[in-house]
C-alpha cells in the first residue's frame, strides 16, 4: 500500500452517501414512484457542470419535479425509455415553463 493510496475515497464510503450519490436501484426506484404518481412526466437531461454532475430530472405537468445524478446521457435515456416518457437535453430545449412557475409560487409560500 503507497503512502497516497491511504488517502483515496471509495465511492461507496459515507462521503458518498452524504453527499446524495445514489445507487442505480435507488434512483431508478425514486424515478418509478414519482412517475407513476403524477400525470404527464417528462424527462430532461442536465449535462455536467463544474458544481453539479450530470443529471435527470423529472417534471410533472403541473411543474413539480425530481433530480437525481445520473452517469451519462445514454442511461438517462435509458431510465426515461423504461419509464415511458418523453425524452428531452435540458440544453436543447432549455426547462419547460410549467417548472420555472411552479418555483415561483413555492418561493412565494415561503
Amino acid at each position: 500500500m503507497s503512502f497516497f493510496s491511504r488517502f483515496k475515497r471509495k465511492a461507496t464510503d459515507a462521503g458518498a452517501q452524504m453527499r446524495g450519490v445514489l445507487s442505480p436501484n435507488e434512483y431508478m426506484q425514486h424515478f418509478e414512484d414519482f412517475s407513476s404518481s403524477r400525470i404527464g412526466v417528462e424527462a430532461y437531461y442536465e449535462e455536467k457542470t463544474p458544481r453539479a454532475p450530470s443529471s435527470l430530472l423529472l417534471v410533472a405537468n403541473d411543474g413539480e419535479w425530481t433530480r437525481r445524478a445520473v452517469k451519462n446521457l445514454p442511461e438517462a435515456a435509458r431510465i426515461a425509455r423504461s419509464l415511458e416518457i418523453p425524452f428531452y437535453e435540458v440544453v436543447k430545449t432549455g426547462y419547460p415553463d410549467s417548472m420555472r412557475r411552479y418555483n415561483e409560487k413555492k418561493n412565494r409560500e415561503e
